[in-house]
């Protein structure tokens, strides 16, 4: 449960970090530019942010709930935005989980919340501590860069995604076992979530790059069209992946279909030569007393006999027709 403070003043070539005592003060001075981030929840943020920073109940709601869904809503005095991060520890294909990215961009300040650490705010608080260039240029490319670090984080993902499906295909086409089901839904589970997530993000980082609202600079708007390509990049990419997905089970379900049918095949042929072999054995089993071959001192061995030239006879019809 931490809270820290960025800020910077006009014209200097800093960026400090303040106590959570020192954000009223912050507020109210003019030519500083300072960003808050929250981990975590305590009753030490709830103050903050609403009796402090005045932010509205429903979004504090939102803050500290999980929200499906990506948004932004427009409250006059600051903008409230939801995103989604990858957790970098379960950001595999068939294990993939998500952290809420909440952000809220006022005038001259920034502040985000995100219930464990994540990579994207860690990134940007790195970068500002070497250079104090990108407080210099406003709370619009703060939160620009926080959003593109989110959004860099994408790429790679997809990569793996990639690499998953292609060995998942050698799989099923080298015969793999009926678990391989299993992994292939947990995929596609997967990509649904990453297209659901990216497509939202996609909209609205686009309505951020249209210049819908006034808190964003317009020299950001570039920018922002920046990020809302990548999204989309994700979003196709995911369709894209969500369709060979589809067609890797048909086609496992093509190999299973091929391997029964073989193996019925194969059946089928040895009752087909079992049979007049189990018709031979019946005629001859038979206890009638007068059967002239009943006694006859090679019946046995011509019995025999005829049985395997008739199982040969029809394995070499069999060849023939090139059914074996």
């Amino acid at each position: 449960m931490t809270i820290t403070v960025y800020a910077h003043t006009k014209g200097s070539q800093t960026v400090d970090e303040h106590p959570a005592s020192a954000i009223a003060e912050l507020l109210t001075d003019p030519n500083v530019i300072f960003w808050v981030d929250l981990c975590g929840h305590s009753p030490e943020h709830d103050t903050l942010l609403g009796e402090v920073f005045k932010i509205h109940p429903l979004v504090l709601e939102d803050m500290f709930r999980d929200a499906p869904q990506p948004k932004v809503e427009d409250f006059d005095d600051y903008l409230y935005l939801v995103v989604h991060g990858l957790d970098r520890n379960a950001e595999q294909p068939d294990n993939l989980e998500t952290i809420e990215l909440d952000l809220v961009l006022g005038p001259r300040f920034i502040l985000t919340h995100h219930p464990t650490t994540l990579r994207s705010t860690d990134s940007v608080a790195a970068d500002i501590k070497r250079s104090a260039k990108l407080f210099a240029k406003g709370p619009s490319f703060v939160a620009h860069s926080i959003i593109d670090h989110l959004s860099d984080h994408y790429n790679p993902l997809m990569e793996r995604f990639d690499e998953e499906i292609e060995a998942l295909e050698g799989r099923v086409l080298a015969g793999a076992e009926a678990h391989v089901v299993a992994e292939i839904f947990e995929v596609k589970r997967s990509v649904a979530k990453i297209r659901r997530i990216a497509s939202h993000q996609r909209d609205v980082v686009q309505r951020l790059a249209r210049g819908e609202f006034e808190l964003i600079d317009d020299a950001a708007l570039p920018f922002f069209r920046d990020i809302a390509d990548n999204f989309v990049r994700v979003t196709d990419l995911a369709d894209s992946y969500r369709d060979l997905l589809g067609s890797t089970l048909e086609v496992y379900m093509s190999v299973q279909g091929q391997k029964l049918n073989e193996i019925m095949k194969v059946l089928t042929l040895m009752s087909t030569i079992m049979l007049p072999m189990t018709f031979i054995a019946g005629v001859y089993g038979m206890n009638f007393e007068f059967m002239p071959e009943t006694h006859w001192k090679y019946g046995y061995f011509l019995a025999i006999f005829v049985m395997m030239g008739v199982a040969g006879g029809l394995v070499g019809w069999f060849k023939l027709r090139k059914w074996i």
